[in-house]
């Protein structure tokens, strides 16, 4: 895994409560539980599939998810694409393919959506 939690950590510790890494088979998740008591899980996996997910449902019931499961054909940026708010709605995603880049700029997104 090339994301290292303690950078996180430093990075994020105003909204990040605790990290904690999963193995899912070849796969790799990161739980990061915030704050608030809300969650993200960045999964990814050697093939390149990907989905960071802010589950929120619990709190406010959102949930906030970029992804690159290959359905939403219309969508411009097809097969990724975010989940903005709901299962649902359904925007173009402009995440970067480099996992480290894409985990800073799910935690940003995060982070201006709990200052509001």
């Amino acid at each position: 895994m090339s994301l290292d939690p303690k950078e996180l950590l430093a990075r994020y510790g105003d909204i990040i409560a605790k990290i904690e890494v999963i193995s899912i088979g070849t796969a790799q998740k990161l739980r990061i539980v915030l704050k608030d008591d809300s969650y993200i899980d960045l999964w990814f996996s050697a093939s390149g599939r990907y989905s960071y997910h802010w589950e929120r449902r619990h709190i406010d019931g959102k949930i906030f998810r970029f992804d690159n499961a290959p359905h939403h054909k219309d969508v411009a940026t097809f097969p990724h694409h975010l989940h903005d708010g709901s299962e649902e709605k359904i925007q173009e995603s402009w995440i970067s393919s480099r996992l480290e880049e894409a985990a800073f700029q799910v935690l940003d997104f995060v982070r201006s959506r709990l200052r509001r």
